[in-house]
């Protein structure tokens, strides 16, 4: 059996997997802000909508980091963005199994690699996405490798660091005449903003972060539990 880092949860330890499954637990009993699409209250979409999912990986140390891609310039559609692993939910396939397999296209994260640990709240995007996050762990050293054709670079921030309020910053864009708002989350290398730090806005809200975002980290030298 893989043994795991313990966190400190209450009087008891737990492993990371664990400590994420309470926090969701906790949360769907959380009335949690919810952070949504401007720009769908300017014009409505006139489109259907469109089923999407996205793999948001914690990777089991003891300071959990994100794992996030940049796309490549050369994609049609956000080229050059920071994004989770994710897309289009094909027909016959779940949220699970659409973010599983995008990740696995994506960026070669091997699916038996991945403990899925539940769903956050939808998000839905300008253009009528509804993008499912799909909450999961893996293991510390595993071997990632983007796909050229779509990834230019795979990388992870720090969970405390992504997910802190701190870190958020709000801003004014036009669209079809109109302003709208969104947010955009700094200090890190790579800048994250648009879609995707709505969901690490919602995400955070129903995982406990907003308030302790440093609450998945523990200790390097900390006993480990099987």
């Amino acid at each position: 059996m893989e043994r795991r880092r313990a966190i400190l949860a209450g009087s008891s330890l737990v492993s990371l997997p664990e400590a994420l499954r309470r926090a969701l637990a906790e949360g769907a009993h959380r009335a949690s802000p919810q952070v949504g699409d401007e720009r769908r209250s300017i014009a409505p979409p006139s489109v259907d909508p469109v089923a999407a999912a996205v793999l948001i990986a914690f990777i089991d140390r003891p300071r959990p980091a994100i794992i996030l891609t940049r796309r490549t310039e050369m994609l049609r559609k956000h080229p050059g963005q920071v994004a989770f692993p994710g897309g289009r939910i094909d027909p016959g396939e779940d949220a699970v199994a659409a973010a599983l397999r995008e990740a696995e296209e994506e960026i070669a994260l091997p699916r038996d690699r991945v403990e899925v640990i539940g769903l956050g709240p939808t998000y839905i995007t300008g253009t009528n996405f509804h993008v499912t996050p799909v909450i999961a762990t893996v293991p510390d050293g595993v071997i990632l490798r983007p796909n050229p054709d779509e990834v230019a670079a795979v990388f992870d921030i720090d969970a405390d660091a992504l997910f802190a309020p701190a870190n958020r910053e709000s801003h004014e864009g036009e669209w079809q005449g109109a302003t709208w708002r969104y947010y955009r989350i700094v200090g890190h290398a790579e800048t994250v903003w648009g879609a995707t730090a709505g969901i690490v806005i919602n995400v955070a809200a129903q995982l406990g972060l907003d308030s302790d975002p440093a609450r998945f980290n523990r200790d390097a030298g900390q006993r480990l539990q099987a």
